[in-house]
């Protein structure tokens, strides 16, 4: 399978993700071939691997880059957060994903379970293989207790009425964010910048992540469910309030309440009541207001680093403009 259209314009890089896709590929080799089934169907499943396009830029920085460690850290990281997702999905008992079916709707949830943690230690044989020294790995190792953290953050507050918009961005620093950031920390580090230097990338990661995940809740009250790959609102029948909700709910808090309080009984006909009702108490504006300050942040990090001799700096601008102004 070829990588996302996305990164035609970009033949070197789409040269070094189709080397990443082939290295994951070859990471799997299971004698159960339901759960190698499984792990490659995810692989496969038309992610845009962004993470690892952004630690392929980044390693561009560093005077020590090496194309094949370059290479197997991008895959590392995809690994990596195709581990979470699988995960995810289990927890969420969620059916679709990518508009395709997810592993654990297609196995089960033992199987679904087996991949992602077979993903897990795919991850971090090629870190032990492949990083200069165990400063990535225990990085690698900070980011899963982060993302773990941001997810367990997520499921205290299900159904909590009462989550506030620093409890929301706290979660998703660590459930989004963590692996943007780390990916673009460990492309420059690993390729020999200094440490200040590498920490700079990881915080313009760190606002890329926030500003993607911002936007993605933003396209639940924007797209059809065929546009965004999932049902519209399932995260509100679950109990999990993303940002537009939550502004929505500072405007409109009694007019939402009692549609919020049906939790998981919400019919289709009040989740559309829901999906107009944030919209006209300010919360999907608010949102992309917010999201529009993080990508600027994010932007404005990139225009500092130094020119490269591979245009690095260039495509990071082009790239995070194109996924930050996405509509679906």
């Amino acid at each position: 399978m070829n990588i996302h259209p996305m990164w035609k314009k970009y033949p070197e890089l789409a040269k070094d993700l189709n080397s990443t896709l082939k290295l994951m590929e070859n990471s799997v080799n299971l004698k159960n071939k339901e759960v190698e089934n499984a792990v490659m169907s995810m692989i496969h499943s038309g992610g845009k691997l962004l993470r690892p396009a952004y630690q392929l830029l980044f390693s561009q920085f560093g005077e020590k880059r090496e194309g094949k460690k370059a290479v197997a850290l991008a895959a590392a990281i995809e690994l990596l957060h195709t581990a979470t997702l699988i995960h995810d999905d289990i927890v969420d008992d969620a059916d679709i994903r990518r508009s395709l079916p997810t592993i654990r709707s297609q196995f089960g949830n033992s199987t679904a379970v087996y991949a992602g943690d077979y993903l897990f230690v795919s991850c971090f044989k090629l870190l032990a293989d492949y990083s200069s020294s165990l400063k990535s790995i225990q990085l690698n190792s900070r980011s899963m207790e982060k993302i773990l953290s941001g997810e367990l953050g997520q499921m205290d507050n299900r159904y909590n009425l009462d989550m506030t918009i620093d409890q929301y961005l706290e979660n998703i620093s660590g459930k989004t964010a963590e692996l943007f950031s780390l990916s673009c920390f460990v492309g420059a580090y690993e390729s020999g910048t200094s440490d200040r230097f590498a920490k700079n990338c990881g915080k313009i990661g760190e606002n890329i992540g926030i500003a993607f995940q911002i936007i993605d809740d933003v396209l639940d009250y924007t797209q059809s469910p065929e546009q965004i790959g999932k049902p519209v609102l399932e995260d509100v029948r679950q109990g999990v309030y993303s940002l537009p909700l939550l502004y929505a709910l500072e405007e409109g808090r009694e007019t939402l309440l009692p549609y919020l309080e049906k939790g998981e009984s919400l019919t289709e006909t009040e989740t559309n009541k829901i999906y107009e009702l944030v919209h006209s108490f300010g919360g999907v504006a608010k949102a992309q207001k917010l999201a529009e300050e993080y990508t600027q942040q994010a932007l404005k990090g990139i225009s500092k680093l130094p020119e490269t001799s591979t245009n690095a700096k260039n495509e990071l601008l082009t790239i995070t403009q194109a996924i930050l102004a996405r509509t679906n």
